[in-house]
């Protein structure tokens, strides 16, 4: 369960400098603490696609993934944020990105900031 939760603070942490770094991706609230509050449900959904969807993209994408040596990588995260962003809409939260290429560069600025807070966090169960 520790686990799960410190994943769901990083995850919320990198999306929190997304939102802040690009203005593309937006997150609206009336106050702190109801966009501190949708960036954990965004965090959460955020997590459900990457743990429910990214592995069968990277499965029906391997022979990108040998050709392009990973960099196909890029496209399945901006993929998972874009359709992210597409169920929170849906689910009427305040989270959007605003095209393709800026789902790429936020994919990456998430999996970075990601990277550095689980090495920072602790992680064990």
């Amino acid at each position: 369960m520790k686990n799960f939760v410190v994943k769901t603070i990083a995850n919320a942490g990198a999306l929190a400098v997304a939102v802040w770094v690009l203005d593309k991706i937006t997150l609206t609230g009336d106050n702190t603490a109801k966009k501190a509050g949708t960036l954990i449900v965004v965090a959460l959904i955020f997590g459900l696609v990457n743990w429910l969807v990214k592995p069968i993209v990277k499965v029906l994408t391997f022979p990108l993934f040998i050709l392009t040596l990973g960099l196909i990588t890029l496209v399945v995260n901006a993929l998972m944020l874009l359709l992210t962003s597409w169920v929170c809409g849906k689910l009427s939260l305040s989270f959007h990105v605003e095209g393709f290429w800026t789902a790429v560069l936020g994919g990456l600025i998430i999996s970075v900031v990601s990277w550095a807070l689980h090495m920072i966090l602790p992680d064990e169960d």
